[in-house]
């Protein structure tokens, strides 16, 4: 299962920075920053302008990163039809690609092409949208994306009730007896890092409440971070 390469333990966690957040015109420099500083993951948002009113991030720009930088990819799809999408972005070669469950009537169709492909599985909840939805595929994937704002747009408040869902989507999977990355996305930052890491989640998306700041030193931020995880 693609998680065993990163997580080699349960009490692992993971940062992920949200590239879509960084200074678009250093994006070179800015790479090469997030690598030094122990980023793990690319958390890299694509968006239609259909599922959410924003667009970013397309294949020639996410295969250039790629590319680029040592740092594996984990591509969030924001999009209607996510089965075009994941053929668009077959060539980037990512890690993993994020489904939004709300967007399919056939997610094991889904399922079934990225594993084809030899990319890990990963399912998305928006806030409103109930576990229930998943329990049908959650054996096949390999990581639950727990949005913890509307996905969109940068900069929102961090939605409190999904701590409850995080914790109830951590007790299901003890005792169905299986181990997805939880990721969560959205207002991750010094402030919310205890509650989410405390009810399960092990990949944590920095975006710019955390880490894209302007001057800040992604090292020490990146080390501040873990620290706190360490203590939680």
């Amino acid at each position: 299962m693609p998680n065993k390469l990163y997580f080699e333990g349960d009490s692992v966690v993971l940062l992920a920075a949200s590239i879509m957040c960084a200074n678009q015109l250093e994006l070179k420099e800015e790479l090469i920053s997030l690598e030094k500083a122990g980023i793990d993951i690319l958390h890299c948002d694509v968006m239609d302008g259909v599922f959410v009113n924003n667009m970013a991030m397309g294949p020639y720009v996410l295969e250039q990163i790629s590319n680029f930088t040592k740092i594996p990819l984990d591509i969030h799809l924001a999009t209607v039809e996510p089965e075009k999408y994941i053929k668009l972005f077959l060539p980037v070669k990512p890690k993993y690609i994020s489904f939004h469950i709300e967007t399919t009537k056939d997610p094991l169709k889904i399922v079934e092409l990225l594993k084809k492909n030899n990319i890990g599985v990963s399912v998305a909840l928006s806030p409103k949208t109930e576990l229930s939805e998943i329990l049908p595929i959650i054996k096949f994937v390999d990581m639950v994306l727990i949005m913890t704002v509307n996905p969109g747009f940068a900069g929102q408040k961090f939605n409190y009730r999904v701590v409850e869902k995080l914790k109830k989507l951590n007790s299901i999977c003890k005792d169905i007896g299986i181990s997805p990355i939880i990721e969560v996305d959205g207002c991750i930052n010094k402030s919310t890092i205890p509650d989410v890491v405390t009810n399960g989640a092990n990949l944590l998306v920095l975006g710019t409440s955390a880490l894209f700041k302007p001057y800040n030193d992604y090292s020490k931020t990146v080390k501040e971070i873990k620290s706190l995880i360490d203590k939680t």
